[in-house]
């Protein structure tokens, strides 16, 4: 049975991602990186070379999502997925199911933050094309020359949509649903760390002692991996225009749209994703 990891892309999947990663996969707590290819993504080529004959169509993949998740479950395992994947029904077929799905790690960020780090992850050209990016409801990403094509490594089409409609189909995903919102991690993450393990003791029946805990909070804070990614240990990066890895922990808590957008983008964001905005205590 599969616990997704789901997010809108930038939003801290891989924060989420890079402490469950040391808190089940090392014996002290501490994230090197090297574990983070335990928790793998999902839609990805590997998954799916086997069942679709042209893997940059669409149709064959999103025919093929809970077919492909049939197969990851025959060994009837307990399985943590990352998805940027918006968890929709496209006709018939559904993106998951409750036969495959054990629950849902579910993280959300403030889309005028989100904003900031698309433009730089995709190296995209002003905060207009970002808000445009971020706003798209057909919006598929991982088709090949595609103007937002960023993951090569592992490409393949993964429906994204917008930010608002992202939130609101994961939201509405509610089997052990757990909400994480960027923002109270950056301000607490003790806490908010704390909320998943209580979770992750619950499903998988784990028990993770205070120290180890602690250990994958402090190896898992922003400057801790921005640190490792500057000494060549992360290897998840975007790639720019002129092929340059894309910095990926790269403001982190300076990433603050107060300073760093205008009037215009904010109100266009404020009325854009008005509803969602509220309801998760942005506005």
């Amino acid at each position: 049975m599969i616990i997704w990891l789901a997010s809108y892309p930038k939003s801290g999947n891989t924060w989420i991602r890079s402490f469950i990663s040391a808190l089940l996969y090392t014996n002290e707590g501490q994230n090197d990186f090297s574990n983070l290819k335990k928790i793998r993504q999902f839609p990805a080529r590997s998954q799916f070379k086997d069942f679709v004959k042209d893997l940059q169509d669409p149709e064959q993949i999103f025919m093929n999502w809970t077919i492909v998740q049939n197969f990851l479950n025959l060994d009837k395992k307990i399985k943590f997925l990352k998805t940027h994947q918006v968890n929709c029904i496209i006709g018939k077929y559904e993106f998951t199911n409750d036969e495959n799905t054990l629950g849902v790690i579910h993280v959300v960020r403030d889309p005028r933050n989100v904003l900031l780090s698309i433009k730089n992850h995709f190296s995209l050209n002003n905060h207009n094309e970002a808000l445009e990016f971020i706003s798209k409801e057909k919006h598929w990403i991982g088709i090949e020359n595609s103007e937002d094509d960023k993951f090569r490594d592992n490409m393949i089409p993964t429906l994204i949509s917008s930010w608002n409609i992202h939130y609101q189909t994961w939201k509405n995903k509610t089997k052990n649903y757990l909400l994480i919102k960027y923002e109270d991690l950056q301000e607490n993450p003790k806490k908010e760390f704390k909320k998943i393990v209580n979770y992750l003791e619950k499903l998988t029946k784990n028990k993770f002692d205070e120290k180890k805990i602690n250990r994958a909070i402090e190896s898992t804070s922003f400057e801790y991996m921005q640190n490792l990614e500057d000494k060549g240990y992360f290897s998840e990066n975007a790639r720019g225009h002129n092929e340059n890895k894309v910095k990926f922990f790269n403001l982190g808590p300076k990433n603050d749209w107060k300073k760093l957008l205008n009037n215009e983008i904010i109100e266009k964001m404020n009325l854009k994703f008005n509803k969602e905005m509220k309801e998760l205590g942005y506005l």
